[in-house]
């Protein structure tokens, strides 16, 4: 499958709000990386979803650069995680009823401990 990407001026008009200069301070804090070609930077669509989020929240919260990169990185943590879980979720299902079970029941025991 083939993935769409986006120029500069594609992106500035797509994403309200967004100029130049901010766009520029968040390839720079590492917010965004597009792919770099002979006609300049291309963004993708995941790009322009975190673009999207980042002006959200700069104007919704007025992070500077440095919150927003911990807020990003956090963002991307919960992402990765929810993608491992629904690996795990995926794996555990693939396994006979007992085993199941018996998970299941390991899972609330360790939920009451850690609670």
């Amino acid at each position: 499958m083939t993935q769409r990407h986006y120029t500069l001026t594609e992106t500035l008009s797509v994403i309200e709000d967004l100029d130049r200069a901010q766009l520029d301070r968040y390839i720079r804090a590492g917010v965004v990386v597009p792919v770099q070609s002979e006609t300049g930077p291309l963004f993708r669509e995941l790009d322009l979803a975190r673009l999207h989020l980042v002006v959200d929240l700069t104007e919704g919260y007025h992070l500077d650069e440095e919150a927003l990169g911990l807020v990003m990185s956090l963002v991307d943590q919960l992402h990765g995680l929810r993608g491992d879980m629904r690996a795990m979720l995926d794996a555990v299902a693939r396994e006979p009823t007992e085993t199941r079970m018996r998970l299941k029941a390991a899972i609330r025991e360790v939920r009451v401990i850690v609670r």
